[in-house]
């Protein structure tokens, strides 16, 4: 992962939908923060930054301060990420235990955590793990960052085989039982609110009857939807 990618590269880089998501989450990020990303297309979200963008990325291996993945042969075997990918770490990085870092998580000190979702309901609850002892993605520390973390940002695509992951009621084990802050998907953004789940914006060139089709869940539609600026 990486805060040193300039936004000129973001730009110009083909709006494919992992990239759409990626580019207009990393627009919740702001200087100061203390974020964790998950694993998988999460962890994208670092390269829309600007150079010096004052972020700081926190991983449950323990490490303050992930930085770019290495080039190629340079790759630190006791330096990755929580899933295990290579990164290398920015000036200041601090290594801590499992031990303070999940304390940081629980106590409540991360600003914000982006993850992957299998599903988000009409409450705004996520599942984003299957059933331990499958050949599935089991919890892993998401549990813990749903409850603990400030902000809670769901990055994913918006449908999974041709169906509908915003949906009326979670299928698949809630992560946790507390309202996300956003979602973001290659379609749309939406907002968990006491209302429901409000239409925020639409991707680019995505009308609000695309978003509707692929969504089994009801949303508040407000009259005017914008288009994600992407930069």
């Amino acid at each position: 992962m990486s805060n040193t990618t300039n936004t000129a590269t973001a730009a110009n880089k083909a709006w494919d939908p992992k990239s759409i998501i990626a580019a207009r989450v990393a627009q919740e990020l702001k200087p100061g923060m203390l974020v964790n990303l998950g694993i998988g297309l999460p962890s994208l979200v670092a390269n829309f930054l600007p150079p010096n963008s004052d972020v700081f990325f926190q991983a449950e291996n323990g490490v303050i301060g992930l930085g770019a993945h290495p080039p190629e042969g340079m790759e630190d075997p006791y330096l990755t990420d929580a899933g295990g990918g290579f990164v290398s770490a920015v000036p200041g990085a601090a290594s801590i235990d499992s031990a303070m870092s999940f304390g940081l998580i629980r106590g409540g000190h991360l600003d914000l955590t982006v993850l992957g979702g299998l599903q988000v309901d009409e409450r705004g609850y996520l599942a984003n793990w299957m059933v331990p002892g499958q050949k599935v993605p089991g919890m892993g520390g998401a549990m813990d960052l749903v409850a603990g973390a400030k902000a809670v940002i769901v990055a994913m695509q918006h449908a999974a085989k041709g169906e509908p992951k915003i949906v009326p009621e979670c299928t698949l084990p809630l992560t946790a039982a507390r309202r996300v802050t956003l979602i973001v998907t290659d379609l749309a953004v939406i907002c968990p609110t006491d209302d429901g789940l409000v239409l925020q914006e639409r991707a680019p060139g995505v009308s609000v009857e695309t978003i509707l089709a692929a969504t089994s869940a009801k949303l508040i539609v407000p009259d005017e939807v914008p288009e994600m600026v992407l930069g």
